[in-house]
């Protein structure tokens, strides 16, 4: 007699009690207090970055908000908790180094926009975010790498040049790594001003 083979687990136990399916995410498994703890608990940079604290992308999500809304002072309220969010998926799958996402191809982006359009349904915002808001939200996650690299990173500007794009002179900012418990609060704060 054949044994039935045994399906592998493909969702994750969040601590709201949550279960969140990878392969087909449901908008109704996901939490902001969810995201916010793994967000926090992520290292930018796979943790190579210098201070006491590595720079999460609970963080990074809110630096990339904030260099957005100067960019753009006219974007709306779900504009800004799109940037906000635009690495909301990592709270599940991690923050990948682009290299890493490179090189696993079309199968590992397909599973992350699927993870991402699940958060944006959520809430209340497109589950497809127009091209045009997109780059422009691209670009100050770009610009924030360029102030992370430098700052934190061990990069040069002459190398952080090389790889991002450097900021416009208008935009300065200072990175601080935060704990992990202030950065989950730091994220939760900003989305409840947002939505």
């Amino acid at each position: 007699m054949v044994k039935p083979i045994k399906p592998k687990r493909a969702w994750q136990r969040m601590l709201s009690g949550r279960r969140l399916d990878l392969l087909d995410p449901s908008p109704f498994d996901i939490e902001m207090e969810d995201i916010a703890r793994g967000l926090a608990r992520v290292a930018r940079w796979n943790g190579q970055t210098s201070g006491d604290h590595a720079f999460s992308v609970a963080e990074h999500s809110v630096v990339v908000e904030t260099l957005f809304f100067q960019l753009n002072p006219k974007a709306t309220k779900a504009e800004r908790l799109t940037a906000l969010l635009h690495d909301a998926a990592e709270y599940v799958v991690g923050d990948m180094i682009s290299p890493f996402k490179n090189a696993l191809g079309l199968d590992y982006r397909a599973f992350e926009n699927r993870l991402e359009e699940a958060i944006h349904i959520r809430f209340g915002l497109p589950a497809q975010i127009p091209a045009k808001l997109k780059k422009s939200i691209k670009l100050c996650d770009i610009y924030c790498a360029w102030f992370e690299a430098t700052q934190i990173a061990g990069f040069t500007v002459q190398e952080a040049d090389q790889f991002f794009k450097k900021p416009p002179p208008n935009l300065a900012l200072t990175i601080s790594p935060k704990s992990v418990v202030e950065a989950e609060q730091l994220l939760l704060e900003r989305f409840d001003e947002l939505h």
